[in-house]
Formats: C-alpha cells, sequence, structure tokens
C-alpha cells in the first residue's frame, strides 16, 4: 500500500523544509503556509522570468526510497531535507503519467511533471545534484527529485495516509520537467 511517510512546508523560501505531523492543502494554491503556495509561480527563477506564469509546482512530491538509494552512496537525507512537500513510500512516483491524480488523505493532487534538479542540491551536499540523475538503457536523462503537482481538491494530509493513484484516459504522457 502507497502512503504518506512524512510532511513538509516552510513559510520562507529556503531549500529545506520542516517536517509537520499534518499540512492542509487549499485547492488551486498549494500548501497552505508554503513559501510557493500561489495560483501563478512562486519559485524564484520563475518569476524573475515570468511572474505570470501558472504554478504548476505547488506540491512537490519525492519517493522515500530515493534517500535509501542515496545514502548507499554516501549522502544523508531526510524528509524535508531537498524541499519536497510530501514524502510517500510504496508507489513509483517517476513512473506517473502527466495528468494522474493522487488521492491523499482528504485532498487530490493532480500530477504536472518532474522536478527538475537544480544547484541548490549541491549547496546542501557535495555531489547530490549528479546523484538524483541518471540515465536510462537508451541514454535518456531519467530525474529522480520527485514530482510536482497542483492541488484539485484541498484537504489535510498527515503521515500514515494512503495514497490512492487515478491513471488519466490513454493515451498516457510521461512526466517532463515543470
Amino acid at each position: 500500500m502507497a502512503s504518506v511517510v512524512s510532511v513538509s512546508l516552510d513559510r520562507r523560501h529556503r531549500f529545506s523544509k520542516e517536517r509537520a505531523e499534518r499540512i492542509t492543502l487549499i485547492t488551486g494554491e498549494g500548501v497552505e503556509g508554503d513559501a510557493h503556495r500561489g495560483v501563478t509561480v512562486k519559485h524564484r527563477s520563475r518569476v524573475r522570468f515570468d511572474p505570470s506564469q501558472p504554478n504548476l509546482r505547488q506540491v512537490h512530491l519525492i519517493h522515500a526510497e530515493l534517500f535509501a538509494e542515496l545514502a548507499a552512496r554516501g549522502f544523508t537525507v531526510v524528509p524535508g531535507d531537498i524541499g519536497e512537500n510530501i514524502t510517500t513510500e510504496g508507489i513509483d512516483l517517476l513512473a506517473l503519467p502527466t495528468g494522474a491524480r493522487l488521492s491523499i488523505g482528504g485532498a487530490v493532487i493532480e500530477v504536472t511533471g518532474l522536478r527538475n534538479p537544480c544547484i541548490q542540491l549541491d549547496r546542501f551536499q557535495d555531489g547530490l545534484m549528479q546523484a538524483v540523475l541518471d540515465r536510462d538503457a537508451e541514454g535518456r536523462l531519467i530525474r529522480k527529485a520527485g514530482i510536482m503537482g497542483i492541488v484539485i481538491e484541498g484537504g489535510h494530509v498527515g503521515i500514515g495516509d494512503r495514497i490512492d493513484v487515478e491513471l488519466p484516459a490513454a493515451p498516457h504522457r510521461p512526466l517532463e520537467k515543470v
């Protein structure tokens, strides 16, 4: 069963987020009390480019299995450290198609794409950015730093909540960076 391992938020634009027992998702905006909440983009580099863009990065999810993979490579990363709002286990987030809907606790999140790893990962721990990138058998880049989504239905999300997936109608579109 897929479930929530941890939830995090931060009112300020910092790299890591503070863990909480529960977060509240607001329809069309994101995580209540989080610096990235909003209808329009809040990520600083994107705001500089075009502050009127829709916010497709309202909620950041990472699979806890990534932390185990990173630990095997000598990194120490725990939930919230690399900026995610929801840490999951038992679900292959990276394999979800664009438009998949995740029912978590009392909320519904629609998956918009992949988090594009940035240099802030290396500022957190040297070499971490490269560690969350890989290549598939055909040489295509794999981004493993989680997925992004928008809040379709607001509600509370907490540790231990079950995650149910609803796939969009076929054909499925693979996730791209957002």
